[in-house]
């Protein structure tokens, strides 16, 4: 996906908020947004995602499924986390047995299950950020944007974010991400993208990354694998001696 020259404002007359941004996400690739608060880098996310059109320039090569996760799950809506979330499974394509199977897995994962059947005006702001972290999750994005995601989230949750990334990296996606806590830290083989004054910054240095080889017994390769990447780690490959 590449943002070609783009330029934004939301109103004629005002400043614009990005002036000719010119940057590319690679299939397998992470990349962080940074900046301090009110530059726009929900701006940037919401425009990855084709939610804004931008007055100059284009994104192009936008993969067909995008998740996106907004930092402020608006939960003021009159369905139950259930109903909704099945909902916007049907409304990325999958079909009702396919939607019920996802959402169900990833309430569980998220221990968001015991709630499903909550109204979302009646859900916690931390269990409102798992629906909200649901939705763009359940068909399997090619392109998945989060917009600050571990505000709001408890602790349990919050160390869940970088296996979450790991998994839509593995399996070829794009991740966006927006953090001013400082946690993009925890995430695998992200590239930091600066947003000042309306333009990024992208520095060429490569990603500081750290390979080992870890060494187990035949029986203990699926465990060990599956292991990696629940903690955040990408495995590169496994090679079984002769």
């Amino acid at each position: 996906m590449r943002l070609d020259g783009v330029w934004l404002r939301y109103r004629r007359g005002e400043p614009w908020v990005l002036r000719g941004v010119e940057a590319s996400v690679a299939a397998g690739e992470a990349v962080a947004v940074v900046g301090r608060n009110g530059v726009g880098k929900s701006t940037l996310l919401k425009l990855a995602a084709g939610l804004l059109r931008p007055q100059r320039g284009a994104v192009r090569e936008r993969p067909a499924r995008v998740g996106y996760v907004p930092e402020r799950f608006p939960a003021d809506q009159p369905f139950t986390a259930r109903r909704y979330l099945l909902g916007m499974a049907a409304i990325h394509g999958l079909a009702p047995a396919d939607g019920r199977r996802a959402v169900g897995e990833w309430a569980e994962r998220l221990h968001l299950d015991p709630l499903l059947d909550s109204p979302l005006a009646e859900l916690s702001k931390g269990s409102a950020q798992k629906v909200g972290l649901v939705q763009g999750l359940v068909h399997r994005p090619d392109l998945l944007i989060l917009d600050e995601p571990w505000e709001g989230l408890d602790a349990a949750t919050r160390a869940k974010v970088p296996a979450i990334v790991a998994q839509t990296l593995d399996r070829g996606g794009r991740v966006l991400i927006s953090d001013h806590l400082g946690e993009v830290g925890s995430l695998p083989d992200v590239r930091t993208w600066e947003l000042v004054d309306g333009q990024l910054s992208t520095p060429e240095l490569a990603p500081v990354e750290c390979v080992i080889e870890v060494a187990v017994t035949g029986a203990e390769v699926d465990a060990a694998v599956a292991s990696l990447r629940a903690a955040g780690h990408r495995v590169l490959g496994v090679r079984i001696p002769s």
